[in-house]
């Protein structure tokens, strides 16, 4: 018997915030999306998603505490009509997909939800993922993109019923139409009735007994259509955007299933992110951060003119104030950080030694520490921030 909280790795007093925690952990760990083509990861995101559904909510883990997981599933649980790895992944999006523009989807289990109708229903479509690789512009100033995406729809010729024309689907005989098989079931709690979809018909009530030939019965057939998504700014690959309602059709007139659309940035040579800050590299010579200068940077909009003070220091900070990424759903937009480092050459030229000696029997001496001034105390505190240090 599986034990909820030995699978989110929490005590049995943990509280809410920590049962979130455990199960965001695990769940961003074994995420198919970060373990391709993985039989076991996808069984242990499925796995500790059931047991954060179910502990998540203080009535079912009041049951869970008292009965089991055969109490939670014989009264409304999770486990009740069963649970899939689609389950699994629209509980993770509703919870941790984001905000705003972002799904927020309905529980699924709870007394409102789908899967605790009584009677027969309608399967709904499974949920078609797929990936959009996104540019740091992109994500600094939001797009709409059209994406081409392969959809199970309601085939024309059966009307989307699965059965041949002039033929209609039938009662289920196993369950008379009621879509669920009642299990009882005793044990030395009393005694439990666990309802579950009919193993005949699928939960839908209804058989098809002449199917269609175009479709095989199933009310569908796929074809290629395009749709459109609005990406908002400040977006991270973390995000996920769920368009409700826009994925394939269920079987036999079942509800359309959800698009769920990856965000994938792709990274920028140019630039490493921090949140909503980006920095970047300047390279200078001795002149430029001896004497200053005025140069041209790229930026994720394009270019900006930079200004290096004379007597800069390698490893000093230049602030672009607003040319950062904004933040998600937010009207406020970071900085990029420009470090300067400077150059030393090592392939001169007889005219360049030349000069540089000459340089070299002038020039003052290397103090016993430089100091960079209020300029290289922002980087400090940067590093010190993300290193530890």
């Amino acid at each position: 018997m599986a034990d909820y909280y030995e699978r989110l790795g929490v005590p049995r007093s943990a509280t809410p915030d920590e049962i979130k925690k455990a199960y965001r952990q695990l769940a961003l760990q074994h995420h198919p999306d970060r373990n391709p083509d993985s039989a076991e990861a996808e069984a242990r995101f499925k796995e500790v998603t059931e047991a954060y559904e179910t502990l998540r909510d203080d009535e079912k883990r009041s049951l869970y505490d008292r009965f089991g997981e055969q109490g939670v599933k014989g009264r409304g649980g999770a486990g009740r009509g069963g649970f899939d790895f689609s389950d699994a992944i629209e509980i993770f999006m509703r919870d941790f997909g984001g905000g705003g523009g972002f799904s927020g989807l309905e529980d699924l289990f709870g007394m409102g939800g789908a899967r605790t109708r009584r009677g027969a229903q309608s399967r709904k479509g499974q949920s078609t993922r797929m990936r959009l690789p996104l540019t740091l512009r992109e994500v600094a100033t939001g797009v709409k993109k059209a994406l081409r995406v392969a959809l199970l729809e309601p085939c024309e010729a059966c009307d989307g019923t699965g059965a041949e024309a002039g033929t209609e689907p039938v009662p289920c005989p196993t369950c008379g139409g009621a879509g669920e098989e009642r299990h009882v079931q005793n044990s030395v709690f009393g005694q439990f009735v666990s309802v579950q979809p009919c193993r005949t018909c699928g939960g839908e009530g209804r058989v098809v007994e002449s199917p269609c030939q175009k479709c095989r019965g199933d009310g569908r057939v796929r074809v290629e259509r395009e749709i459109e998504v609005e990406v908002p700014p400040g977006v991270t690959s973390e995000n996920f955007l769920t368009l409700r309602g826009q994925g394939s059709a269920g079987p036999r007139g079942g509800p359309r299933g959800d698009v769920v659309v990856l965000l994938d940035v792709e990274e920028d040579p140019r630039f490493t992110r921090q949140g909503a800050d980006l920095v970047s590299q300047l390279p200078i010579t001795f002149g430029q951060a001896a004497l200053g200068d005025e140069v041209d940077v790229p930026t994720v909009d394009g270019t900006a003119r930079v200004t290096i003070p004379a007597g800069v220091q390698s490893g000093e900070v230049l602030r672009l104030k607003g040319l950062g990424l904004p933040e998600l759903n937010g009207r406020v937009r970071g900085d990029q950080l420009v470090r300067v480092q400077v150059w030393t050459p090592q392939d001169l030229s007889d005219e360049q030694e030349e000069a540089l000696r000459a340089l070299r029997s002038i020039e003052s001496i290397a103090p016993d520490r430089i100091r960079t001034g209020r300029r290289n105390g922002f980087w400090s505190k940067v590093k010190e921030a993300f290193t530890g240090g």
